[in-house]
C-alpha cells in the first residue's frame, strides 16, 4: 500500500498548495490513502467545515488535528458528524469527536488512523501512550487493519521518538506534527515501523513556522504582543511523508516529500 501523510496545513497558502499538488502526487505515487494534519487550515488557527471540505475535495482521505483543533467553534458540532476528521485521542472522554477511526483505502484495504497529542510543554491531557495502546490492541495491524498510521502531535522530539519506538512493529507509520519544520530523520525502525519526527508544514517558509514573520520577531525582541498572528502569504511548500507497506502492513520504504515554495524539493524515485 502507498500512504502519504501531509504535515500541518497553515491557512490559505497551505490549502492552496495541497489543492494544486495533491492530485498530481496521487497519480505519480499511486497513492492508496492520504492523511493530512489540518488543525491550522482555517486562517492559521483551527478547522472549519468549509476548509475541511476543501481538503477532502483535493484528495485528502482523513484529517488529523492537534492542540488547535477546537479554535473554530463550529468544528465542535461538525466533528460529531464527520468521521473523517479526528481530534487527539487522549482528550477527556466527553470531548466531541473521535481520536481514531478505521477507513477504507483504494482497493478496499483497511487503514487505522490514530491521532494522539503529547504532554511535554503541551496541555495536560490523558496519557497518550496508554490511549494509543488501547487502540492498537482493539484493532491490531494485519488482523484488524492492513495499515496503521499514528500522528503524534507533540512539542518534544523525545516524546515523538518514544511513541515511534513504542509502536514499532505494530504500526505502519508513526509521524510527528506540530513543529512545522520537516526533520531529516525518516527511517524504518527494527520492527518495521516507518518514522519521522516531524513531517513539516504546508506553508510559506519565508516565515516563522508558517506565520508572517514580523509579529513573532517583534514578540521575541520586545516581549510585547502587537497583533494577532497571521499566516505568511507567499508561495507555500507542501511537506509530507510517503510510505510503502508490505503484505504485513509494515514499512518497506519511507521518503520525505517536498513540493513547491522555498524548500529544496524532495520526491521518491519511481
Amino acid at each position: 500500500m502507498h500512504i502519504l501523510f501531509i504535515g500541518d496545513i497553515i491557512g490559505k497558502p497551505g490549502r492552496d498548495v495541497v489543492s494544486a499538488e495533491l492530485p498530481r502526487l496521487r497519480e505519480r505515487l499511486a497513492l492508496d490513502f492520504v492523511v493530512a494534519n489540518g488543525e491550522n487550515a482555517a486562517g492559521g488557527f483551527g478547522l472549519t467545515r468549509a476548509t475541511a471540505n476543501e481538503l477532502f475535495s483535493a484528495g485528502v482521505d482523513c484529517i488529523t488535528t492537534g492542540n488547535h483543533w477546537a479554535d473554530q467553534k463550529e468544528i465542535l458540532s461538525h466533528i460529531e458528524e464527520e468521521d473523517r476528521i479526528l481530534r487527539p485521542l487522549n482528550y477527556p472522554r466527553a470531548t466531541p469527536g473521535r481520536g481514531a477511526n478505521l477507513f477504507a483505502a483504494r482497493g478496499g484495504a483497511r487503514v487505522l488512523v490514530i491521532n494522539a497529542m503529547g504532554r511535554i510543554y503541551m496541555d495536560p491531557l490523558d496519557d497518550p501512550f496508554a490511549a494509543v495502546e488501547a487502540e492498537l490492541g482493539a484493532c491490531a495491524l494485519h488482523d484488524g487493519a492492513d495499515a496503521v498510521v499514528v500522528d503524534i502531535h507533540a512539542e518534544a522530539s523525545s516524546e515523538k521518538m518514544a511513541m515511534g519506538h513504542f509502536c514499532d512493529g505494530r504500526a505502519s507509520l508513526v509521524v510527528g506534527s506540530h513543529s512545522h519544520v520537516p526533520t531529516a530523520d525518516a527511517q524504518i525502525f527494527p520492527g518495521g515501523t516507518a518514522y519521522q519526527t516531524d513531517a513539516g508544514a504546508c506553508c510559506d517558509y519565508d516565515s516563522v513556522i508558517g506565520m508572517d514573520k514580523f509579529e513573532p520577531v517583534q514578540r521575541f525582541v520586545k516581549k510585547i504582543s502587537g497583533a494577532r498572528f497571521a499566516p505568511a502569504d507567499g508561495p507555500a511548500t507542501l511537506c509530507a511523508v510517503f510510505v510503502e507497506t508490505d503484505a504485513r502492513g509494515l514499512a518497506r520504504r519511507i521518503d520525505p516529500v517536498r513540493v513547491g515554495g522555498r524548500l529544496k524539493p524532495a520526491m521518491p524515485d519511481n
